[in-house]
């Protein structure tokens, strides 16, 4: 497989998303803790969810970036693009969980993680071929994030409109990032990605903290 970046730029892919992996950690550890101490089982298994897809898919990029290996590469680069489908899934599992009711929250869920799967199958299936669905890849991406706001009044309504900001705020700084992404003229346009998908999950993080937590 063709080294896509240079050695400066792969070591700044693994450094960002490295970051991201700390985030995580301290992100399931922190909703856990509190979750836990307020008995909230939906709350500790939702987070416990969240924390762990942010996790997966940091340290999938991470690892990705970061070994030569041409074979072992071209394996984890499917890990890589699989767990951003299961992070927006787990991204939204506590905010659907938590401010919802009856049939429309299992649905959503359901539908939200049937997605998910969805697109880990379909990255099974481009194995190989990944580049040449690239501009898909993004519009299921930036699809799958933006369905999760569907039933956005019912979200403000038991939580905050400020909450709805918190997590807007994070959509577009992924919707936005996307355009460096796609861009491979740019240099360290993957690392500059790297960094608004570290600060949309910080945003849509704290909204959690401050509204659901």
């Amino acid at each position: 497989m063709e080294n896509r970046y240079s050695k400066s730029e792969e070591m700044w892919n693994a450094i960002t998303h490295g970051i991201g992996v700390v985030f995580g950690i301290v992100v399931l550890t922190i909703l856990l803790v509190l979750s836990i101490q307020k008995k909230d089982i939906a709350a500790i298994i939702s987070f416990s969810i969240y924390g762990v897809s942010i996790i997966l898919m940091f340290l999938s990029s991470t690892l990705y970036h970061s070994i030569t290996n041409e074979k072992a590469k071209k394996i984890l680069r499917v890990f890589d693009h699989s767990s951003i489908f299961l992070f927006i899934a787990g991204t939204y599992t506590p905010v659907l969980m938590l401010t919802l009711t009856g049939k429309l929250k299992i649905v959503l869920i359901v539908m939200m993680w049937i997605l998910a799967l969805a697109g880990v199958i379909f990255k099974l299936f481009t194995f190989g071929k990944f580049d040449k669905y690239k501009s898909l890849s993004v519009i299921l991406y930036i699809a799958m994030g933006w369905i999760g706001i569907f039933p956005i009044k019912k979200i403000i309504s038991a939580t905050s409109i400020k909450f709805f900001y918190w997590i807007l705020a994070g959509g577009l700084l992924y919707s936005f990032g996307t355009i460096f992404y796609r861009d491979a003229k740019i240099p360290y346009n993957h690392a500059i990605w790297h960094f608004f998908v570290l600060g949309a999950s910080v945003m849509h993080f704290l909204g959690i903290l401050f509204y659901l937590a």
